[in-house]
């Protein structure tokens, strides 16, 4: 999943130093062989940066199908904790001797980084050492863009996540409605919502819930809300970087998000990833609005949820007055312009995005892909059919209505603002109203 790190006097510092950096310090690229790709005699080592979330997972999982093919290359994986991830990529890229060759960037810090110089141009000084069936075009364009910046290809996506709809198809035929589809607006899931909750047990009180999703002030929650207006037109920052969500549609979508606690179960106010994930998978809600990536581990996994493959519908979120709604959270592969081995670093990131590399991911660590011809093929296990499907259309409706958090090197200023004023209005400390008026004038404030 993709989130945000608050804006600490540490991360501020780590900017400044990382924006300082001499022209000197961005050294050209290794010689012509780019490094090799090791022997037997003389391997080459590899370090990289990951969310401590999914870092384990590909140093045990993918790591060794990647040597199947490259034994000589060795890679370390280190896991970071979210809150410190950005700094201290910030602080290793622009130091005198970086531990990483390859770091994992999440979707809205690439402008921040890439400001630095610290990052190979993947394109251009990778080019020599491109496959010539590394495909560029078959990326949809959604996934691929979090890496980009002002016309530079910075990195290749490793971990596609886009905010989905989850679905109990038990609960849904025990309420005597039909499943969700792609069409289902929000007036109609806000009208279905009521006969959501309900008794699934037969107890005689009720049991389950319509709804659950990030309602506390996490880094996360503003997207719930982002991902409704976007839905209805609406738009964050307009081409000047001012605030132009304090509109009476911003207004009405905040008030849809805060209205969903209506249907959610007691204590939701206080509910972000953890507490609605474990909430849906032992089954007391009919939907969540949840990063994609979960699905394995909620609908497949038997030993982390309660639910069957059959029980779990997933789709884009509902229909607004412009489009379907969904948000993008992409994880990204970059190298390090000061690495001794930027053939082999990006030997391993080609593999990691490739068209073998995703279907091998999809299936065994629950990464989403984001190629076209991945996700137009049949997939290796049945349960990925609709997963594919789902994502296809996440791609286009993300890419068609812009919906991912401001591409700017002050990203997470605007996010930290979001979480504040989106929490008090779920809190019901103000109003939505009052809400989205404070924000505005804050983030008008940061100058971006």
């Amino acid at each position: 999943m993709s989130h945000l790190t608050p804006v600490t006097r540490r991360t501020a510092l780590a900017a400044a130093a990382a924006l300082s950096v001499p022209a000197a310090a961005r050294a050209a690229v290794a010689p012509t062989d780019g490094g090799g790709l090791g022997t037997a005699e003389a391997p080459i080592a590899l370090r990289m940066n990951a969310n401590d979330a999914f870092a384990k997972m590909w140093q045990t999982v993918l790591i060794p199908e990647f040597n199947k093919k490259f034994p000589h290359i060795h890679v370390t994986i280190d896991g970071l904790p979210y809150s410190e991830h950005l700094t201290k990529t910030l602080l290793d890229l622009t130091g005198a001797t970086p531990a990483y060759d390859l770091i994992c960037n999440d979707d809205p810090w690439t402008p921040q980084i890439a400001q630095t110089g610290a990052l190979l141009d993947l394109k251009k000084d990778c080019a020599a050492w491109t496959d010539a069936d590394f495909d560029w075009n078959d990326f949809y364009a959604a996934p691929l863009a979090a890496s980009e910046w002002k016309g530079v290809q910075y990195g290749v996506p490793l971990r596609s996540n886009m905010l989905l709809m989850f679905y109990n198809r038990t609960h849904y035929k025990k309420a005597g409605l039909p499943e969700p589809t792609p069409q289902l607006t929000w007036a109609e899931y806000m009208a279905q919502a009521p006969k959501l909750v309900q008794d699934v047990k037969g107890e005689g009180k009720v049991n389950a819930w319509a709804v659950s999703t990030y309602f506390a002030r996490d880094q996360l929650t503003p997207t719930i809300w982002q991902a409704i207006l976007n839905a209805n037109g609406g738009r964050l920052l307009d081409k000047d970087g001012k605030a132009a969500f304090n509109t009476p549609v911003g207004v009405a979508t905040l008030q849809t998000f805060v209205d969903l606690l209506k249907y959610a179960p007691p204590g939701a106010k206080s509910h972000v990833f953890n507490e609605e994930l474990t909430a849906f998978r032992q089954g007391q809600l009919a939907t969540m609005f949840m990063w994609g990536s979960v699905f394995r581990g909620t609908a497949i996994d038997p030993a982390s949820t309660t639910l069957k493959p059959d029980e779990v519908g997933v789709q884009v979120m509902p229909v607004g007055s412009a489009s379907a709604g969904t948000h993008r959270g992409i994880w990204s592969g970059e190298i390090s312009r000061k690495t001794k081995y930027p053939r082999a670093a990006w030997t391993l990131l080609q593999w990691m995005s490739s068209k073998d590399g995703e279907r091998f991911a999809s299936a065994n660590v629950g990464s989403f892909p984001a190629r076209r011809s991945t996700l137009a093929s049949k997939p290796e296990f049945p349960w990925l059919a609709p997963v594919f499907a789902t994502l296809a259309q996440s791609y286009e409706v993300a890419q068609k209505g812009e919906m991912w958090r401001p591409r700017l090197a002050k990203s997470d200023a605007v996010q930290q603002v979001l979480a504040d004023e989106v929490a008090r209005a779920t809190s019901g400390e103000i109003s939505p109203a009052d809400a989205l008026k404070n924000a505005a004038g804050r983030i008008d404030k940061l100058r971006l």
